[in-house]
C-alpha cells in the first residue's frame, strides 16, 4: 500500500483525480469503481474540470458505483443515484447506458446482487476503484466484521454508520434505511488498482488501523494491505496516528520522475 500524504483533503484530492485522469487518458475504455459521500466530493469536481477545461473524455467509461440503500427510489434525493447525478455524471460526457449502480428497488435483492457481479465481470473488470473509509474501518458498507472474501450482497447498516450518514436524510433516523445492497471486499479486491481517500481526525484511527495494524475483518480497510495496487491518499489530520509518517512522504518526495503524478 501506498501512503500519500498531503498538506489538506482538497492537494489530496487533486492528486486522486489526476491518476484517475492518467487510466482514462491511458485506457479511454476504462472501468471505474467509484464511491459516494462527502470524501470523493472534491475529487469529483476536480474530473469536472479536467473534463471542461482540459477535455478528459469519459465517453467510452464504464462506471459502477460501490453501494445503493435498499428501499430507495433513484429519484430519491438521499439516494446515491442522485449524488451521483449531482456530483458527477451530469457534468460529463458518460453515457447513461454505461453507468451502473445497485438497484435499491429491486423486488429480489439476492438476484439483483448476483445480476450486479455478473455486470462487472461483462465489463471486463473494475480497472481503478474509488475508495473512501468509514470511521471505523468500513469500505464501501462492509462493516466491521464482514467477510474479507464477499461479494456485492445485501447488508445491514450500524448504527454507527448511520450516524455518519443521517444528515442526508434531514438528521432524521426513522426516513435512513436500514439496509444497503454493497459491492463485497472480495470484488472490491480482485480491481487492479484502489485509491483510498482519507480525510480529518476522524477517521484517524481507522486510517492507522487500515495502514500499520494486523489484516482484519474487524477494520475491512485493512485487507488492502494485500491488495498489489493499493494507494491511501490523505490528509495531514488523517494521517496524525501513523508511525511511519516521515517515512511515507520520504518516498513520496522521492520518487523517480516516471512514477510522480
Amino acid at each position: 500500500m501506498e501512503i500519500i500524504i498531503q498538506p489538506t483533503a482538497n492537494a489530496a484530492s487533486v492528486i486522486a483525480a489526476r491518476l484517475i485522469a492518467r487510466q482514462v487518458r491511458e485506457k479511454p475504455d476504462s472501468v471505474l469503481g467509484l464511491a459516494t459521500g462527502s470524501t470523493p466530493i472534491a475529487t469529483y469536481q476536480e474530473l469536472i474540470r479536467l473534463h471542461r477545461e482540459e477535455g478528459l473524455d469519459f465517453s467510452r467509461v464504464t462506471t459502477f458505483n460501490l453501494d445503493e440503500y435498499v428501499g430507495l427510489q433513484a429519484e430519491h434525493p438521499a439516494s446515491y443515484h442522485a449524488f451521483m447525478d449531482l456530483q458527477l455524471f451530469s457534468h460529463i460526457n458518460i453515457p447513461r447506458e454505461r453507468i451502473h449502480i445497485p438497484d435499491g428497488m429491486a423486488a429480489d435483492v439476492p438476484a439483483e446482487c448476483a445480476r450486479f457481479e455478473a455486470a462487472i465481470r461483462a465489463a471486463g473488470g473494475i480497472d481503478l476503484q474509488l475508495l473512501g473509509i468509514g470511521s471505523d474501518g468500513h469500505i464501501g458498507f462492509n462493516e466491521p466484521s464482514s467477510s474479507l472474501a464477499s461479494r456485492t450482497r445485501i447488508k445491514t447498516l450500524t448504527e454507527r454508520t448511520r450516524a455518519d450518514n443521517v444528515y442526508n436524510f434531514g438528521g432524521d433516523f426513522a426516513k435512513m434505511p436500514l439496509h444497503c445492497i454493497t459491492m463485497g471486499v472480495g470484488t472490491i479486491m480482485e480491481t487492479r488498482a484502489v485509491l483510498l481517500l482519507a480525510f480529518g481526525a476522524g477517521k484517524a484511527q481507522a486510517v492507522a488501523e487500515a495502514v500499520e495494524g494486523p489484516i482484519t475483518a474487524m477494520n475491512p480497510a485493512s485487507i488492502l494491505q494485500m491488495h498489489p495496487v493499493a494507494k491511501c491518499l490523505m490528509d495531514e489530520p488523517a494521517a496524525a496516528r501513523l508511525k511511519k509518517c516521515e517515512y511515507y512522504r520520504w518516498v513520496f518526495d522521492n520518487k523517480p520522475q516516471w512514477q510522480r503524478v
